[in-house]
């Protein structure tokens, strides 16, 4: 399905699309209160919450190398906070800020650590209907979490924004030439990343760290093996959200964008979804990779009155 997105008149490029919304947008937002909850591993998930008293609660996921301080996080946050919802923003291992305890990371099909974000709101926390919305990398997350089990009564509905649903062919396109700032900024970050907790962790091998120059090469020598997988390749094709959306069984929408750079076409399964029960797939020409500005009273971007509408009712 094809819906109807039409960017200010200076983003005329996919790049300007994406990149004005990460580095110049500023959100109004009250301070989260934090929480610390311990996983089942030993290890730690920063939790962010904005709280009123809601039975509702929506969770929200953030993009690779992301955090709950984004502004297309807090742009969320903030429209469903005001409509009445409680939010809860999580942290991936090592995004909060602080190192997480264990060898392991975070990644593109880290379904586990979700599970434990939502088994805690319904049985700690007692919430009575569940929403999730993912951007990118944890759009990913989310589609890959509902398909792999059916979740609890309680996840009601999802959204998943800008998703790299075919995880080999989506790296392979970020590592173009033209995308090169992009995968250049997030694999000087991982880099880094793994240089800090090999410091900590003597047993972690950085030796030859700078001759990485692919987010694959990244992928087959650090994040394949410290998270079970046997190379990068197995990683992508075990992960994929892709291979999990014919099974889930709640109200979900996809929302991509033809002129993503992040997006390869298997991103955009629209014969595959074309008659699934419960996954609406939206596919745009415009918004770039997690963008969708807009300059309007309210303060919303598009993604965030979509989202809203699809949740709050549809």
């Amino acid at each position: 399905m094809t819906r109807s997105y039409t960017p200010p008149r200076f983003l005329f490029s996919p790049h300007l699309e994406t990149i004005y919304p990460a580095l110049l947008r500023r959100v109004s937002l009250q301070p989260y209160t934090r929480e610390r909850i311990t996983t089942p591993d030993d290890d730690f998930l920063d939790l962010d919450w904005l709280t009123q008293g809601s039975d509702k609660l929506v969770i929200i996921s953030h993009g690779l190398e992301g955090n709950t301080t984004r502004a297309y996080i807090k742009g969320m946050a903030r429209v469903f906070f005001s409509k009445g919802y409680d939010v809860l923003a999580w942290n991936y291992r090592g995004c909060s800020e602080e190192m997480n305890r264990q060898l392991r990371f975070y990644h593109s099909g880290a379904t586990d650590d979700l599970n434990v974000v939502t088994d805690y709101a319904i049985d700690q926390k007692k919430y009575k209907a569940l929403y999730l919305i993912g951007f990118s990398l944890g759009g990913n997350i989310t589609l890959k979490y509902l398909g792999e089990k059916t979740p609890r009564p309680e996840v009601r509905k999802a959204v998943a924004i800008s998703v790299p649903m075919d995880l080999q062919t989506s790296c392979e396109k970020i590592s173009r030439p033209s995308n090169w700032i992009y995968a250049n900024r997030f694999l000087r970050s991982l880099k880094k990343k793994v240089q800090t907790k090999a410091a900590r962790m003597p047993g972690l091998d950085v030796s030859g760290i700078d001759r990485i120059k692919t987010l694959q090469q990244f992928d087959d020598r650090y994040t394949a093996p410290l998270h079970g997988f046997s190379n990068a390749i197995d990683y992508y094709t075990r992960c994929s959200s892709i291979h999990f959306v014919n099974n889930i069984d709640i109200p979900t929408l996809i929302i991509n964008t033809l002129n993503d750079p992040f997006l390869s076409p298997e991103c955009f399964p629209d014969a595959q979804l074309k008659d699934h029960r419960h996954v609406q797939l939206e596919i745009l020409l415009r918004g770039g990779h997690v963008g969708f500005a807009q300059f309007n009273k309210n303060g919303l971007y598009w993604s965030e009155q979509r989202a809203l509408s699809f949740i709050d009712g549809q």
